[in-house]
């Protein structure tokens, strides 16, 4: 997430262009990694932000299947959740 928001080159571009940033307290690995622990975390999960135009911040992400992410793409964004 950090690499998609700092980058200007490759795909962390769209990230960084659209202003989607990291927030100051996951600047650190440690309260990110506590963070995670506590809110369903597991292997095979990926972190998600749940407003697509958000940015990755405690209020706005989750863990979720990789299928259930790939649905919370701009074009589907609007679309409501089951």
């Amino acid at each position: 997430m950090k690499y998609r928001c700092k980058t200007n080159r490759a795909i962390g571009e769209y990230w960084h262009n659209r202003g989607i940033r990291v927030c100051d307290e996951w600047q650190t690995f440690l309260p990110f990694y506590n963070w995670a622990i506590e809110n369903g975390y597991q292997k095979g999960l990926t972190l998600d932000r749940i407003n697509n135009n958000g940015n990755y911040e405690p209020s706005n992400c989750r863990f979720t299947t990789y299928s259930v992410q790939n649905n919370n793409k701009g074009k589907y964004q609007s679309m409501p959740r089951k």
